[in-house]
């Protein structure tokens, strides 16, 4: 069984979300003029940098999760979509479409994702902490 976000978790902050794909060419070599390239694999994953902003018992779980459940970022594990998950889906006119208790009707998207290549990061010691992590999301 996948290991998924711990509930008790906020989304990742969408203010800190950066992404970038992974680079699937490798360079050709030449003795003159520009560069040439070709495709060194197929499959290409999204690397993303991440943070959340947590209390000191949040911490406590997050910690859990990344040492224990997966493994140090060893395994893979399913979040939240930070971009899409939680928004209300739209009709074509960009209005929200409702449920018939007339409230949004709200996308649901995870991700399968493994830590990066980086361990995370903490800071703001105090009250509240920011962990910052890269993940990369398979493709």
């Amino acid at each position: 069984m996948i290991p998924v976000w711990p509930a008790d978790l906020p989304k990742p902050q969408r203010s800190s979300f950066q992404t970038q794909l992974q680079d699937p060419r490798i360079k050709k070599r030449a003795e003159t003029g520009p560069p040439g390239y070709k495709r060194r694999f197929s499959s290409v994953g999204k690397l993303v940098s991440l943070s959340i902003k947590i209390n000191r018992e949040q911490l406590a779980v997050f910690e859990t999760f990344h040492e224990e459940e997966i493994q140090l970022g060893a395994l893979p594990f399913l979040m939240p979509d930070p971009i899409t998950d939680g928004w209300p889906l739209l009709a074509p006119d960009g209005s929200a479409l409702l449920a018939p208790d007339d409230e949004p009707i709200l996308i649901a998207a995870h991700w399968l994702v493994l830590f990066g290549e980086n361990m995370p990061t903490v800071s703001k010691p105090g009250l509240q902490f920011v962990v910052t992590f890269p993940v990369t999301v398979m493709p």
